[in-house]
């Protein structure tokens, strides 16, 4: 976020309920229910656990995520990341040693129609679990 500091919340923060803003947003603590930030980017950070549905912009997750992310743009699972429920965007990005779990559609567009593709799958560091299709970067 060259140029422009995120919000923050801290590693000591419990949240629970609605989280809504019109910034960038960087959650390093708990947070269970829902966040919203439609035009603007989620981080959850190394130390996080979020229990939420979450609705941004971008969504990039670092720690753990239980709850579905439905994002305009693009979602990064980075490395050592847990996510637990499902994913619509326009673009996904997996690294190597995330751990997913969960429905995948892409679909160029948030806005409406069937996607283009859709996957079930279960990444780990040892690739998917057995029976389970694995996606790579996009």
């Amino acid at each position: 976020m060259p140029g422009e500091a995120a919000a923050v919340i801290g590693k000591s923060v419990q949240i629970r309920g609605e989280v809504k803003g019109n910034e960038d947003l960087l959650v390093e603590g708990l947070v269970e229910g829902t966040v919203t930030l439609t035009e603007h980017r989620l981080t959850i950070g190394a130390n996080a656990k979020v229990t939420a549905n979450v609705t941004a912009r971008d969504v990039v997750v670092q720690g753990s995520l239980q709850g579905d992310i439905q994002a305009q743009g693009r979602v990064e699972l980075r490395a050592g990341s847990r996510v637990n429920g499902d994913i619509r965007a326009a673009r996904l990005s997996v690294e190597d040693n995330a751990i997913f779990s969960g429905k995948v559609e892409l679909d160029g567009s948030t806005e409406g129609g069937k996607g283009a593709a859709g996957a079930h799958a279960a990444a780990s560091a040892g690739g998917a679990q057995p029976g389970s299709p694995m996606f790579g970067t996009n």
